[in-house]
């Protein structure tokens, strides 16, 4: 079964491709958190898969992955802004996000935050290196980054679709806006938590076990 899998970090453009995937036919779920909801969807983007593409690569032959790159200058100031709110939920402890979702960015970036902007851009460079390095030579990637002229025809043509002439991905979740995916309406849209016959069970992959390893604790 060979799904789309975005591995870009939050905030280099997730929404806007999730969205993008929506407009061309796909089924789209904007993280996925449930087996059901991998199962369901086509396409799935932003968490887990920046923090899992080893074991998402092994679990689903034959799929596309997709990074993207952003500015640094632009980048660091948008997820400083994302990981503060998020801060509190991501607490091991108390916080609400689901566990999937804790762990997955607590890999990525660390369970100490707020970071310094130095500390994350340690995080971008490690992750794009490790994406780089594994995906090397491979036909079934793409990176891009969805600022540059022709990107959104770049994808297309990855993904099998025509070219059009409209090259601009939709600009979404700019500024200090967080939910745009949650406020945009589309019937291919699959929830991240969608329910199946084993519920919102995750996959039994053990994460940390030989196919990643883990930032060092950047406070350290």
């Amino acid at each position: 079964m060979s799904k789309i899998i975005v591995v870009g970090l939050p905030r280099t453009g997730t929404t806007s491709v999730s969205v993008a995937l929506l407009e061309m036919g796909f089924l789209v779920a904007h993280m996925g958190f449930t087996k059901k909801a991998f199962e369901v969807a086509e396409a799935i983007t932003d968490c887990p898969c920046f923090s899992d593409y080893r074991h998402l690569d092994e679990l689903f032959p034959d799929s596309k992955f997709i990074y993207l790159s952003r500015d640094l200058d632009k980048w660091i100031p948008s997820i400083s802004m994302l990981l503060d709110k998020m801060a509190p939920h991501l607490n091991a402890e108390k916080g609400r996000f689901n566990p999937i979702m804790k762990r997955s960015f607590k890999h990525t970036f660390s369970e100490n935050l707020p970071l310094t902007a130095e500390e994350l851009i340690q995080c971008y460079t490690r992750h794009k290196t490790e994406i780089l390095d594994y995906f090397k030579g491979r036909d079934d990637f793409l990176s891009i980054d969805i600022s540059e002229p022709g990107s959104l025809n770049q994808l297309r043509l990855f993904l099998g679709k025509e070219p059009q002439a409209n090259t601009e991905f939709p600009k979404l979740n700019t500024g200090r806006d967080v939910a745009a995916w949650h406020e945009y309406k589309h019937p291919n849209k699959v929830n991240s938590n969608l329910a199946g016959v084993e519920r919102r069970k995750y996959f039994d992959y053990e994460f940390g076990l030989g196919l990643e390893t883990a930032p060092k604790n950047l406070h350290n």
